[in-house]
């Protein structure tokens, strides 16, 4: 679930400029977080009935916010940070300081958490692959 990006590896022809606010990184071993949002989405997409990083509220290194609509139709808000994954809000696009909820090392757990739905498709696309694999081997 983590990317590593370190600016110096970047070709020179990125087209961030000299003033850009990625300067104070040169040298460092930045994580973007908008890329592990990016990735998180990517990974359960299919699982849910609507998945995506936020373009309302800001991303910056350690945080990005991801909205997902479960198969139940129950929307949330969540934050990802180096802690794991969290629900922020009950609504696209917002974040509740006074909601105090659990953070999930993985996407998997947090979804298995809120949605029975999700399990099962996440599940049954488990036992496809393993099928799959089963038929491969036996070829």
């Amino acid at each position: 679930m983590e990317t590593d990006c370190n600016p110096m590896e970047l070709p020179n022809n990125t087209g961030f400029e000299e003033d850009s606010d990625y300067r104070d990184f040169e040298g460092t071993d930045v994580k973007d977080m908008r890329l592990e949002a990016e990735a998180v989405v990517n990974d359960v997409l299919f699982a849910v009935s609507n998945m995506f990083v936020s373009k309302t509220l800001p991303c910056a290194e350690d945080v990005a916010y991801i909205n997902v609509e479960t198969r139940e139709r129950n929307r949330y808000c969540l934050e990802l940070t180096e802690a794991g994954l969290r629900v922020v809000a009950y609504d696209f696009d917002q974040t509740d300081d006074r909601l105090q909820t659990p953070y999930h090392e993985t996407v998997y757990s947090l979804l298995d958490s809120l949605s029975p739905a999700y399990r099962e498709v996440f599940g049954n696309a488990l036992l496809q692959r393993l099928e799959a694999l089963k038929k491969e081997s036996q070829s």
